[in-house]
């Protein structure tokens, strides 16, 4: 069996991230995987309704000031 599947250099899952004075650092391919996860209902149900409250929110807000 072939370790090449683990020398391609897009695949950054077995590698730790460098650090630097600042913190650590990530190459740009692996900082963009982020991906909302909402597989329950009740998960769904709360995000959505942040969302709509924020609207609501922001309309209430506009309404007020004039």
């Amino acid at each position: 069996m072939s370790n090449d599947r683990y020398d391609d250099p897009g695949d950054d899952r077995r590698s730790q991230p460098a650090y630097s004075e600042d913190g650590p650092v990530f190459s740009a391919q692996r900082a963009r995987q982020g991906e909302i996860i909402l597989r329950m209902r009740t998960r769904r149900i709360i995000f959505i309704a942040g969302l709509v409250g924020i609207l609501l929110l922001a309309v209430v807000i506009r309404f007020a000031i004039g």
